[in-house]
């Protein structure tokens, strides 16, 4: 079958879908150049797609009807209004037949159900579709064009898919005609236009002749497939190139060279055994201006798992430059090491700030401002370019949190030394024991006993036995009963140790006392 193209183009296609599989599955389906179509374009959702629209340029649009943020549905009417010559061809699963009606009444141009979704009748309902479009009365029969051929291999190679039958191999001795592949990549997913036309320039001046072809190469990379003659087995023209490439655009990224091999089938493996891991190790390393992969490069260390129980029981203690001090050695163990994978340490340091929020809360301090700020911090983590970015938007937010838990706690302390004070003051009388007094208040009692030391700048102990001597004092001035009684009832039952304790406190017995303050107390 001819393939079709409009006004000497292939027809743009543009997917829309909220699952990935599904644009996956539908990008890989088959040759799309060979049929006339090319996939300019994937979006996870409407809102997404109308802005892939205002640069790609689609011809059709194949959107799903379901999807978070904008649906189907709204996207439909949003083409329709503002690009009238795009057509919309909708998928949909069984029982959505009502959203799919309402979609018609917006002008697609067909819809087909996921479950029944075939190559063959896709086809059909494509070209049915390209009938509709302005162009449609003048399509005509047309090749395929070599370029999107090549990005359409490269990119289903790398993705993990298999190449197969005498198309795939055509298209590959078309596309890539030069004995020797390599890699490179850059550690930024969008570089700007004029950077990516720059590398190609140096590509071309170093190794005349060569291909060299951009594709996204994942983990937030921007990938070159370089195709070349024997002289891209050589390093020391590509080592160059990256010297080159660091001096005038190293702020953009740094520049990952892979080894040389000559199978172009290679190319998904080569992007994940070798290029992966060299961004993995740029990101610990921001100050490498490029690196090449080594067979034999040292193994990343170990580092033993950070030990969670501990810093939750220091938090919970309130001992927050300890919890805080043993994450950051911890986290900066792992920056040295480097061995971690980049999403796996970012979502750590992601983690250890839910969890910090979390633990403010359980603590019942106020964690409204952490739990409002954490997404802020969640966002910047996961767009940091290397690690001393990530650790230090990391250390920023448990700066924030020690600032306003150090306020929460003295406005605790306030609050529980003077709950703790008034308990002691309406209980004097009661055996106040440290152990009895840290079970009421839920206490550790040396905990209790330090923290009470620490608060008032005197022992538990002292502080209880001087308000009993204090009230006992009062008692000897104004009061008649017996200096046995009186220490009884001011928690002291052993009338020895009162009066040790009495005269400890104001140098005096109770007898002397009540005989030297006798007549102040008449007058």
């Amino acid at each position: 079958m001819e393939a079709f193209t409009i006004e000497g183009h292939l027809c743009k296609i543009l997917i829309v879908d909220d699952e990935i599989l599904i644009r996956q599955g539908i990008k890989h389906y088959m040759n799309w150049e060979q049929e006339g179509f090319t996939i300019v374009g994937e979006a996870a959702n409407g809102q997404e797609a109308l802005e892939m629209i205002e640069t790609c340029r689609p011809d059709i649009v194949i959107t799903d009807i379901v999807m978070p943020v904008m649906d189907g549905k709204e996207l439909t009417k949003v083409i329709k209004t503002r690009y009238p010559e795009i057509e919309v061809v909708v998928l949909s699963s069984f029982g959505e037949f009502e959203y799919v009606r309402n979609t018609f009444q917006s002008g697609v141009a067909d819809y087909m159900l996921k479950p029944r979704l075939e190559p063959k009748e896709l086809l059909n309902v494509l070209n049915r579709a390209v009938g509709r479009t302005e162009a449609g009365p003048n399509a005509v029969r047309g090749a395929k064009a070599p370029a999107a051929a090549a990005e359409r291999l490269l990119e289903k190679i790398t993705a993990g898919f298999e190449l197969g039958g005498e198309a795939d191999r055509a298209d590959i001795r078309a596309s890539f005609p030069h004995p020797v592949f390599r890699l490179l990549a850059v550690t930024a997913k969008d570089i700007s236009e004029a950077a990516a036309a720059a590398l190609q320039s140096m590509v071309g001046k170093r190794f005349p002749g060569a291909v060299c072809l951009p594709f996204p190469a994942g983990r937030g990379l921007t990938g070159f497939l370089l195709n070349g003659n024997a002289d891209l087995q050589t390093q020391a023209p590509l080592d160059g190139l990256a010297a080159q490439w660091a001096d005038a655009f190293g702020q953009a990224g740094t520049l990952l060279i892979s080894r040389p091999y000559e199978d172009f089938m290679r190319t998904g493996d080569v992007l994940r055994e070798q290029i992966h891991p060299l961004a993995r190790r740029a990101f610990y390393r921001p100050d490498a201006r490029w690196l090449t992969f080594a067979e034999d490069a040292d193994p990343p260390l170990t580092v033993e798992a950070f030990n969670l129980n501990q810093f939750t029981e220091a938090f919970k203690l309130m001992q927050f430059g300890e919890a805080f001090g043993g994450l950051r050695r911890h986290v900066e163990k792992l920056r040295a090491a480097g061995g971690m994978d980049v999403e796996e340490f970012k979502s750590f340091l992601n983690n250890m700030i839910f969890t910090i929020t979390v633990l403010t809360e359980n603590i019942g301090f106020d964690a409204q401002g952490l739990d409002k700020e954490k997404f802020r911090y969640f966002d910047a983590i996961q767009q940091a370019r290397n690690a001393e970015e990530a650790i230090g938007i990391l250390h920023a937010f448990t700066a924030e949190a020690e600032r306003r838990l150090a306020d929460s706690a003295r406005n605790a302390a306030r609050d529980n030394m003077k709950k703790l004070l008034d308990y002691i003051e309406q209980n004097y009388a009661e055996p106040l024991s440290l152990k009895e007094v840290a079970k009421h208040f839920h206490f550790n009692p040396s905990y209790l006993s330090s923290w009470f030391s620490a608060h008032s700048g005197e022992g538990f102990v002292e502080y209880v036995n001087k308000i009993r001597i204090h009230k006992a004092a009062e008692m000897l001035r104004t009061g008649s009963g017996s200096i046995a009684e009186i220490g009884a009832k001011v928690g002291f039952p052993d009338h020895s140790y009162f009066c040790k304790v009495f005269k400890k406190f104001t140098g005096r017995s109770p007898s002397e006392y009540r005989r030297m303050t006798a007549g102040t107390a008449r007058e």
